[in-house]
């Protein structure tokens, strides 16, 4: 079932698209939801790793928020930006890598300051204390 456009109108382009706010949604309704038929979305998904909706016990493909999103990106990378389908692949990919980089502790202090270890260090020893003095259940 591919989704209509009216005669004379546009079709939407990827940046245009709104998702509404729900879990999970059903191949008619990205396809609906992104103005593609649903078996480029079938195709897609042997095509891009990061698609892998989920099957309902009925076999019916359900996909995540996180899985029209990506629907959406892989279109923009398609149909307004022309890249190709290993093109597309490849700069997703490279997006995952440096998103993956930049998430490696970019805020963490190359050296605790002494005076926090040392706070901590006096209340982890009065944490102690307490816990050797209460007479033991066993």
């Amino acid at each position: 079932m591919a989704a209509k456009t009216k005669p004379g109108s546009k079709p939407k382009k990827s940046g245009e698209i709104v998702i509404p706010e729900k879990l999970y949604f059903r191949i008619g309704e990205v396809a609906e939801l992104c103005d593609l038929p649903t078996y480029v979305l079938r195709f897609w998904e042997t095509e891009f790793p990061q698609l892998k909706p989920n099957k309902s016990s009925t076999g019916q493909r359900m996909y995540r928020r996180s899985d029209v999103e990506n629907v959406v990106r892989i279109k923009n990378l398609l149909y307004d930006e022309g890249f190709t389908i290993a093109g597309a692949r490849a700069h997703l990919k490279a997006e995952a890598k440096s998103a993956k980089e930049q998430n490696v502790l970019p805020f963490a202090p190359s050296k605790p300051p002494i005076e926090e270890l040392k706070l901590l260090r006096r209340g982890l020893q009065e944490i102690l204390g307490i816990l050797s003095a209460r007479p033991s259940r066993y």
